[in-house]
């Protein structure tokens, strides 16, 4: 049960919370929101359900509080509930018109469902505005300048998209997937040299992304793998077979065991890379081969990597083995 003198403490909580609660007065609406919010930090990791459920509370109590709501938002995003994601940060807007979090994170939000298949009747065009808006608010915003040439790609606008790309890497060098996405921009427009330079000057800033959360490590751990990969395709492109095989080694390190969705392929380059070798190392192609095969071809990915688990068997074959 709430403390029963809430009046008692209104004076209190509106100085120490002050910065939570967002308003000059104190009332009894206030201070329920707040706890309610409270309970919502408290239920987020265990409970997300329940979580977004305390936040929405909170919010139509005072639905002044631009902060509770965005934790609503936070919240909604973590569900993965982008168009909730983006009304919320949308009433966030109207109450602190100056917060460009709050205009980042609608446009991420939109952009989700842009590249989604359901879509929710977001388009990419509609994620531009709230994005271009976030900058004009915090030009150090750096994810806003990724996430901002990802939409002006999608919308054939190629030449502004490398701007923000650049952008994004000018603001934090150390972000590792920024190069991905410059990177993969110059090679689909056919700029193969600029596109392997991005990709190695990224590595040269891979000891600092791993300096990180543990969800910042997970992802750094992921545009490793991804500029190896790229690196790796460029090799194979131009006819270098031992740089191909060096950087699809460096992939498959940098993903570990690769569990996450997409890195599973690893097995399976490293596998046709080591049986384009001169001469094949057949030992080690089909070894790889095998275990792609093991975690893919007999699973649930079968479907979705059917081309290369029928590779795969041509391949081991061809080496003189048979996979198991």
């Amino acid at each position: 049960m709430r403390s029963k003198n809430v009046w008692a403490v209104c004076a209190l909580l509106a100085s120490s919370v002050a910065s939570l609660v967002g308003v000059a007065g104190c009332s009894r609406n206030n201070i329920e929101a707040v706890n309610l919010a409270n309970d919502g930090d408290k239920a987020r990791g265990s409970n997300l359900d329940e979580a977004i459920s305390k936040y929405e509370q909170a919010t139509q109590l005072d639905p002044t509080n631009h902060r509770i709501l965005w934790k609503l938002a936070l919240a909604y995003h973590k569900k993965e509930a982008w168009s909730d994601d983006a009304l919320t940060c949308a009433k966030a807007q109207k109450v602190a018109p100056t917060f460009a979090n709050y205009f980042w994170e609608q446009g991420f939000a939109i952009k989700q469902q842009a590249g989604s298949p359901k879509g929710g009747g977001a388009s990419w065009a509609d994620a531009k505005a709230p994005l271009e808006a976030a900058i004009k608010l915090d030009p150090g915003l750096s994810d806003a300048y990724e996430d901002l040439g990802d939409v002006l790609y999608h919308l054939d606008d190629e030449q502004t998209a490398l701007q923000n790309y650049t952008k994004a890497i000018e603001v934090k060098p150390d972000q590792l997937s920024y190069y991905v996405a410059l990177a993969q921009l110059y090679y689909d427009l056919g700029r193969l040299d600029q596109a392997e330079a991005v990709a190695r000057e990224g590595l040269n800033f891979q000891s600092e992304g791993m300096n990180a959360t543990p969800e910042g490590k997970l992802k750094a751990h992921g545009a490793l793998f991804n500029l190896h990969s790229f690196l790796a395709g460029v090799a194979e492109m131009k006819g270098n077979v031992p740089t191909e095989i060096t950087e699809f080694e460096a992939a498959k390190a940098a993903c570990g065991t690769c569990t996450e969705p997409g890195q599973q392929i690893a097995y399976f380059n490293l596998g046709f890379a080591y049986s384009q070798a001169t001469p094949p190392r057949k030992n080690e192609g089909i070894q790889q081969l095998q275990n792609f095969s093991k975690i893919i071809c007999r699973g649930a990915g079968a479907a979705r990597y059917a081309d290369q688990c029928s590779q795969a068997q041509d391949i081991v074959k061809r080496l003189g083995g048979t996979l198991q």
